[in-house]
């Protein structure tokens, strides 16, 4: 494919390009996009990045990003220590804390038990998990993991992992979402909401 800009404009599109979401083409518009307005996007967006760079680093608690370790979660009093919830990554903490209704601890696993791409227990931050269990604060790990086939499974290895400790596991309830219209629901939705459901 022939070139339409210098190396540095092609090699940021193919930067770009990697982002989730984000195809040739959208790469080339939102290069296109910092290029004219260096001065209000590019600039401060490369000093952003620059500086995200030098200064994230992981939780050694709970294993999220943040510019100080322990994180601003795992360091704030106001937590109640225990309760752990365990998610994926960084953007399932993120959504549960945009929402607002949990006021416990995390723990990212950085992924999922994968049989398909080779990820066992030994390549997610499990044996983490457990040791935080030993010293016997926590009583509640929640498994808020999505509803796959790799998240299931990695949340029946939990349970039973979190159980041997000697810790209660619960998981988030799953069904139908608030404003959700049944018409609109596929049919497992439909069905694990069928067996979730609770007295009115």
């Amino acid at each position: 494919m022939a070139a339409f800009a210098g190396p540095e404009i092609e090699r940021l599109i193919g930067l770009l390009s990697k982002l989730p979401g984000m195809g040739p083409r959208s790469a080339r518009r939102a290069a296109l996009a910092l290029l004219k307005r260096r001065e209000q996007l590019l600039s401060p967006l490369a000093a952003s990045l620059a500086e995200v760079a030098d200064r994230v680093v992981n939780c050694r608690m709970c294993g999220a990003p943040d510019t100080r370790d322990p994180c601003s979660i795992c360091s704030d009093p106001n937590r109640d220590q225990s309760l752990i919830c365990v998610v994926e990554d960084a953007g399932a903490l993120w959504a549960m804390e945009r929402a607002g209704a949990f006021r416990g601890r995390y723990h990212l696993l950085g992924g999922l038990l994968s049989a398909l791409d080779g990820r066992g227990p030994d390549a997610l931050r499990i044996k983490a998990l457990v040791e935080r269990l030993e010293p016997g604060e926590v009583k509640e790990v929640i498994l808020a993991l999505p509803a796959t086939v790799d998240g299931q499974t990695t949340a029946h290895y939990l349970a039973e992992r979190v159980s041997a400790a000697g810790t209660q596991v619960t998981s988030l309830a799953r069904g139908v979402p608030v404003g959700g219209e049944l018409d609109w629901l596929d049919d497992g939705t439909i069905a694990q909401a069928l067996r979730a459901r609770r007295p009115a």
